[in-house]
């Protein structure tokens, strides 16, 4: 009994999910970048528009994922952590050794920049297996899914930190070197831990289980709440006392056995479901053909169209491969890039998650010019991170009632979300007083909510066929947008400013410095219309998917799993939606 319930679990959804959030809470280092950024520019000889150029291929290889989500649509999954892992340790490992001396000759700076770029890189590979899994094994929650994973990476910054103040920093760190190796080994170990149980579970699951599902989220939810509302009263407290290195160790212990809270969580479920297989009649077992001949009896059908498409020319297959199904069904790759739906979707990505990105990006300089001191500067980043998570979470779950219940366009709220941020942004615009904390909440909170709407978004209207790559195409739009808006809107216009004040760094390296509101009043002003904008493109597409939104657009999954056989622990929604796609597949096919 003992032995086929630890089999149940390891070899269950919660376990993977489990798996997953601890991937997730150690794939956000390109977040901490800041920290240890210093050593790297002593260390190395570097100017301040060199160290720049190392930090813009931290965000590229962060952010650039499509390769990711091809390879992960014709590899295991378990490959494409292993992947993942050989690249984050490979290039932190290379780049610490670099910033240590223990390579001889010092590397140039492309090097430099090729090593933080691969291993920043890896995290789109542990996107691409965790995150993109999870949300197949869990189609009804997607959206709480989303929310919850992307809230665990929202913390791994803070928790990193936690972990590198206890393992390298003596009395509070002052060398940050330690960190870049940390940041190299402990992902890697986290993926390879978990190769074998992060993958598409396709076992059945009874009606008893699914509907215990959402109470199983809410008590992941409470778990990451209680991390965060620790994280942030740490964070509070070693800002204003001196810890020692066993206070560090002690506080970092919690950490970790926080992060061992939600296995109470999957041994509950996985006990429950337990139970119910094993009293669940035998009478319900022949059901389970029922899904293979939903698989296999629609190909038939269309056998005959290629006949009667004799002379198809390669402008009219052209067409035909460019025609998009349904909304909800399953588009292929060229179909979503060639859609307007995705081209309303990700324009609103670029220009409203993009402006979020400019506020946060340049937050420290904002409170610099706006005559802040360093503490309240570190406390804003603090208080970013932390609404960063609670507005992932809070979107992940409100939305996904929202559009249960009410039919709610999903793009609707996240035309709301972005419509809220321009407060945030008109408060760095005209520089009031004091009103800073605020932005740093608002802005914090709003990016945190957008993103995992966006991400549920690409799966609900494009199908979970391709979701690897179009995952990774909808993260290419934000730094698209940051490019634009806080490359060449924010930095020329803060160039600009500081030139005609005539006020030089007296540091050498440093640049032009400006000083006053005016310094990024006007970018922040644009920064606020082109949001505003993007919230009437968000508020087109909700008026496009309307009548999508208006219907049950899960009942595909749930008509997939509501005959099945509960034989086993798992997911019955991936065979479910592995017949439909199979008999839209034949139909696509048959067209052809």
């Amino acid at each position: 009994m003992a032995a086929s319930f630890a089999a149940q679990v390891l070899r269950g959804r919660w376990f993977m999910a489990y798996g997953s959030f601890l991937i997730m809470s150690t794939a956000g280092a390109t977040y901490i970048f800041a920290i240890y950024s210093k050593d790297i520019k002593s260390t190395l000889g570097y100017t301040q528009e060199q160290l720049n150029t190392v930090g813009f291929f931290k965000d590229v290889g962060a952010n650039v994922g499509i390769h990711a989500g091809l390879f992960a649509e014709v590899a295991p999954t378990w490959l494409v952590l292993a992947v993942g892992a050989a690249m984050n340790l490979g290039g932190y490992l290379m780049l610490y050794l670099s910033v240590t001396g223990r390579v001889r000759p010092a590397p140039p700076l492309w090097l430099v920049c090729l090593y933080i770029a691969v291993g920043a890189n890896s995290q789109a590979f542990a996107n691409t297996g965790a995150l993109v899994t999870c949300v197949k094994n869990f189609p009804e929650s997607r959206g709480v899914m989303l929310g919850l994973l992307k809230g665990f990476v929202g913390l791994s910054g803070a928790i990193f930190t936690q972990l590198y103040l206890a393992f390298y920093g003596p009395g509070g760190g002052g060398d940050t070197r330690p960190l870049i190796l940390l940041v190299g080994w402990l992902p890697a170990a986290v993926s390879v831990a978990f190769l074998a149980t992060i993958r598409i579970i396709r076992a059945p699951r009874p009606p008893a289980a699914a509907r215990r599902e959402y109470r199983a989220f809410c008590a992941f939810l409470y778990v990451s709440l209680a991390l965060a509302a620790y994280l942030l009263v740490a964070i509070v407290l070693e800002k204003r006392f001196q810890f020692t290195r066993a206070e560090y160790a002690v506080s970092a212990a919690v950490v970790l056995a926080m992060l061992l809270l939600p296995l109470g969580v999957v041994l509950s479920e996985e006990a429950a479901l337990f139970r119910i297989n094993k009293n669940l009649p035998e009478s319900h077992a022949p059901t389970l053909p029922a899904v293979a001949t939903l698989a296999t009896k629609p190909p038939a059908r269309p056998a005959a169209a290629p006949a009667a498409e004799k002379p198809a020319t390669a402008s009219s297959r052209l067409l035909r491969a460019l025609r998009p199904p349904p909304r909800g069904e399953d588009y292929t790759i060229l179909q979503a890039l060639a859609s307007v739906d995705m081209l309303l979707l990700f324009t609103a990505t670029v220009f409203g998650v993009g402006g979020t990105l400019t506020a946060i990006d340049n937050m420290g300089q904002i409170g610099e010019s706006l005559g802040y001191p360093p503490r309240s500067i570190a406390t804003f980043v603090s208080l970013i991170s932390i609404w960063n998570y609670l507005g992932r979470v809070a979107a992940g779950f409100a939305s996904e009632a929202l559009v249960a219940r009410y039919r709610l366009p999903r793009p609707l709220l996240v035309a709301a979300v972005l419509l809220l941020t321009v407060p945030g942004h008109l408060l760095i615009a005209f520089g009031v007083p004091g009103s800073l904390y605020a932005a740093s909440v608002v802005v914090g909170f709003c990016f945190g909510a957008a993103y995992p709407m966006i991400l549920a978004i690409i799966s609900e209207l494009f199908g979970l066929r391709y979701y690897s790559t179009l995952y990774n195409v909808g993260n290419v739009a934000s730094p698209v947008g940051s490019y634009i808006l806080n490359v060449r809107v924010a930095g020329r216009m803060y160039d600009r400013e500081a030139a005609r004040q005539g006020a030089v760094a007296a540091a050498a390296g440093k640049g032009l410095t400006c000083a006053g509101a005016r310094c990024y009043r006007e970018s922040f002003l644009v920064v606020a219309a082109v949001t505003v904008g993007a919230a009437a493109v968000t508020l087109a597409l909700a008026w496009r998917t309307r009548a999508f939104y208006a219907g049950d657009i899960y009942a595909r999954f749930r008509d997939g799993s509501t005959g099945v056989s509960a034989n086993g622990n798992g997911n019955g929604n991936v065979d479910g939606e592995e017949a439909v796609e199979a008999k839209q597949q034949a139909v696509v096919d048959g067209r052809r």
